[in-house]
């Protein structure tokens, strides 16, 4: 990782920069979780960029929002702070319209994770709110202390009741790898099957907080750990 950004200073491009992005194998970190590598989920990484910014065919800046949707198989991740550097250099960059901006970052990041990305950007300030998650919201209830790590023995469920069932946390944060900065999100449990206990599984999501790892694998090992553990249909 000598050529990673992270944990560096690091020079902010002033022209459109590509070279900036920074992948990682995802394999480093499944090996861990992954005894065969085989993937017992499928999923989507997204990535919000909320103050994207370019010039436009006459040299006027434009602004917009981009979705960028990144498909699990991938055989990498983007490093966050590449991928900021890397939006952050189309400000003084002139392209031919909002179609070339999109067309530029999908396959910039197509070809840097060796899979098919897909790049929704829609022109102008942004207007969506935040996604607001369904289901029911754990985070009211009680936990009995902060776990020191991940432990995935903290879950359970119940073997006599069977339920169908979304439900939700804000309260995933885990330390980046790298920097041993925080990174912070919210995560959703859909599932099928024996009724999964909500404080258990708070206490199993605030586990987390002093745990090294990228968000991603983070998610990925979640669903690993709640499929074998509460044995979900």
């Amino acid at each position: 990782m000598s050529d990673n950004p992270l944990g560096k200073d690091t020079e902010i491009p002033d022209t459109y920069a590509p070279d900036a992005l920074y992948a990682i194998a995802r394999a480093e970190a499944r090996s861990g979780y992954l005894s065969d590598g085989a993937m017992p989920f499928r999923g989507v990484d997204i990535w919000n960029a909320w103050d994207l910014s370019w010039l436009d065919r006459n040299g006027k800046p434009a602004i917009g929002t981009a979705e960028i949707r990144v498909d699990a198989a991938s055989q990498n991740i983007v490093e966050s702070k590449s991928l900021k550097l890397y939006l952050g250099s189309f400000a003084m960059h002139q392209c031919q319209g909002t179609e070339a901006v999109r067309d530029a970052i999908c396959g910039d990041l197509s070809a840097l994770l060796q899979s098919d990305v897909l790049v929704r950007l829609i022109e102008g300030p942004g207007e969506e709110s935040l996604t607001t998650f369904p289901g029911h919201c754990i985070d009211g209830e009680p936990i009995s202390a902060l776990p020191n790590d991940v432990d995935a023995a903290l879950l359970h469920s119940a073997d006599d009741v069977v339920d169908d069932e979304t439900l939700h946390s804000h309260l995933l944060y885990s330390n980046c790898p790298v920097t041993n900065q925080p990174d912070i999100g919210s995560v959703m449990f859909r599932y099928s099957g024996p009724r999964i206990d909500r404080r258990s599984l708070l206490e199993y999501v605030v586990s987390y907080r002093k745990h090294n790892a990228f968000h991603e694998s983070c998610v990925e090992q979640m669903f690993v750990d709640v499929l074998d553990r509460c044995r979900p249909e």
